[in-house]
This record gives C-alpha cells, structure tokens and sequence, in this order.
C-alpha cells in the first residue's frame, strides 16, 4: 500500500494529479478512517494504471499518424 503523496513522486506529477485519478477511478484506492480518511493505494492497481496509460499513449499516437496521413491525401 502507498501513500497518494509516494505514487505522485514517483511518477513525478503532482498530488492533485493522482488524487483526481482516484477520484475518477482511473486509478483504484482504499480509503482508511472515518470521514475523509486516508487513501492507499494497492502497488497492483498501480500497476494496471501505468498500463491504462501506456495503452492509451499508444492509442494517441495510433489516431495522430492516421491525422498525418489523412492530412497528406487530402492535401
């Protein structure tokens, strides 16, 4: 379990970054106490969001050769 501050440095991004990732569930959490509580975050779920990203950078660069080349032939 990490805390949200740990994965932020780590990814060099800010808290608010991975707060907002949480909040969206992109990245999955654990909230411990009552009320607001603390958040921790598993190392697995980590894991599956650094390949949610990958997949999706790969997906960005896949849609932004297809741009190239249609702006190519309609040119």
């Amino acid at each position: 379990m990490y805390r949200v501050r740990t994965v932020a440095e780590s990814f060099d991004v800010s808290v608010a970054t991975i707060y907002r990732a949480v909040e969206s569930g992109a990245l999955r959490a654990i909230r411990l106490g009552k009320g607001k509580g603390a958040v921790r975050i598993p190392g697995d779920a980590i894991e599956e969001y650094l390949t949610a990203c990958q997949s999706a950078a790969v997906t960005r660069e896949g849609h932004r050769e297809l741009d190239e080349v249609a702006a190519g032939g309609a040119a």
